[in-house]
């Protein structure tokens, strides 16, 4: 069984921690409180959600095993070196929706609809016809709505009441899409040969490595902006934390450029030690500007000129 465990990727079950935004925004933004949390919806809310996603990983891989074999890295994965059969893998499939939609459903009616869309996008992405994945552009776009759907679950594990504003769940859609597409970038740049690429990625047929980092790039302004709308609307303080954000995509986009970079493989980013370094200082900073007020900031949201005696 180990095999069929494996392509369930339960190591990228960190990845759901990526709800947890969610939560902090929806204790923010309404009149909830860290006590008023529920300790279960919590517990259910991110282990349905881990299962949501490996029911996604099992097809993704069985359907992938074709052009996995043309990955220098991918082409060791069970589904294409071992003897798997569909039937099994179709019975895990089912056991991980039925165990993720049971326990999305034990959060609320909100956090089930939530999955059950977090699912469809799993068979968007992967199944004929539609396959986004071979689409080129729409192939990122469709797979980072799913941070989307992962901030929107965080919020409906502390609230059903309301949603999310648009410029947080845009901002985090985009900051979705920027790691996709500079995870394409460095894979890419990995396997090396563009005609090898094709073989393995439809969609990287029609990519080079000018028109990701370009696409990449795109995606970090949108998301910045969207963000900056958010914190300005709702927490001028927030102000101080943009340059921190700006390097962290900064040093991001930096390490794509390295070679077999860590990029690639999202769920192992916690290994390097100067992102999380940054990515702490940041959580740091959002905590500070919480919870203390600085004055000096609160001219910059009045839309007065500034006047000059002459």
């Amino acid at each position: 069984m180990k095999k069929y465990i494996k392509i369930a990727r339960l190591d990228h079950w960190i990845k759901q921690f990526f709800i947890m935004p969610g939560v902090a925004v929806a204790l923010l933004l309404t009149e909830h409180s860290l006590t008023d949390i529920n300790l279960l919806n919590l517990f259910f809310g991110f282990f349905g959600t881990c299962f949501i996603a490996s029911a996604n990983y099992v097809i993704n891989e069985w359907l992938d095993a074709p052009f996995d074999k043309y990955h220098p890295v991918k082409k060791n994965r069970p589904v294409v070196t071992e003897n798997m059969q569909l039937k099994w893998v179709l019975v895990e499939y089912a056991i991980f929706i039925v165990f993720g939609l049971l326990f999305s459903y034990l959060v609320n009616k909100l956090f089930l609809y939530t999955s059950i869309v977090l699912l469809v996008m799993g068979v968007i992405y992967n199944v004929k016809p539609i396959r986004s994945k071979d689409i080129v552009y729409f192939d990122v776009i469709s797979e980072s709505i799913n941070n989307m759907l992962r901030l929107l679950m965080g919020w409906f594990i502390v609230t059903s009441d309301s949603i999310p504003p648009s410029s947080i769940l845009l901002g985090y859609w985009m900051a979705g899409a920027y790691l996709m597409a500079t995870k394409r970038f460095a894979e890419y740049r990995m396997i090396g040969d563009p005609s090898t690429a094709g073989l393995y990625r439809k969609s990287f047929v029609r990519y080079t490595e000018k028109k990701l980092l370009a696409s990449s790039i795109f995606y970090a302004l949108a998301s910045t902006f969207c963000l900056g709308v958010f914190l300005v609307k709702y927490r001028i303080e927030y102000l101080l934390c943009i340059p921190f954000i700006f390097l962290l995509f900064a040093y991001y986009s930096a390490m794509s450029l390295d070679n077999d970079s860590a990029a690639q493989k999202p769920e192992k980013l916690y290994k390097e030690k100067k992102l999380m370094l940054i990515v702490l200082l940041i959580i740091v900073l959002f905590i500070i500007c919480t919870f203390c007020n600085f004055d000096f900031l609160k001219p910059l949201t009045s839309s007065a000129l500034i006047k000059l005696e002459v």
